[in-house]
């Protein structure tokens, strides 16, 4: 593989003829020796419903015999497989989809801030939009375009 974003999509379709979802595919390291992150789960996956470690293992030793044969870092490369954990990004429309009724942190850059709310709801379309509902009960439309980083919120 010549560039990053090559080597990101082959592993993500790899994963997903597999039969699970990328959730976040990073390729980091020097190209001598590259560290590779895949955080996986299930496709549709909810809450407490997360991906297993002999899942990750199946992934990881699906990964392996590819990534010799092609020589990404000369086989000296560091592949990460992992669930995206109880505070996972959120980033496509299905994903917000998916829990809605949760909590969420969202960085919104014009808002002035990092703020908390739960996700009431998600409006596909040219422009996907979600709406948050804040403390006190103000409820607020916000264009994913508009939200730099979104996460859950792991409530205790």
């Amino acid at each position: 593989m010549s560039q990053p974003a090559d080597l990101q999509r082959e592993l993500t379709e790899r994963v997903t003829a597999l039969g699970f979802e990328v959730v976040e595919c990073k390729v980091g390291g020097s190209r001598r020796h590259p560290h590779l992150v895949l955080r996986i789960e299930r496709p549709g996956a909810r809450a407490g419903n997360g991906i297993t470690v002999d899942e990750c293992a199946t992934v990881s030793r699906a990964l392996e015999p590819w990534l010799d044969e092609t020589g990404v870092g000369e086989g000296r490369y560091l592949l990460e497989v992992s669930s995206p954990g109880l505070e996972r990004p959120l980033r496509r429309p299905d994903e917000w989809e998916r829990y809605i009724g949760s909590m969420v942190e969202v960085l919104v850059p014009g808002l002035g801030g990092r703020f908390r709310a739960r996700l009431v709801a998600v409006a596909d379309g040219p422009e996907p939009s979600v709406e948050l509902e804040f403390p006190k009960g103000v409820r607020r439309t916000l264009l994913l375009s508009e939200i730099k980083e979104a996460r859950l919120v792991f409530e205790w």
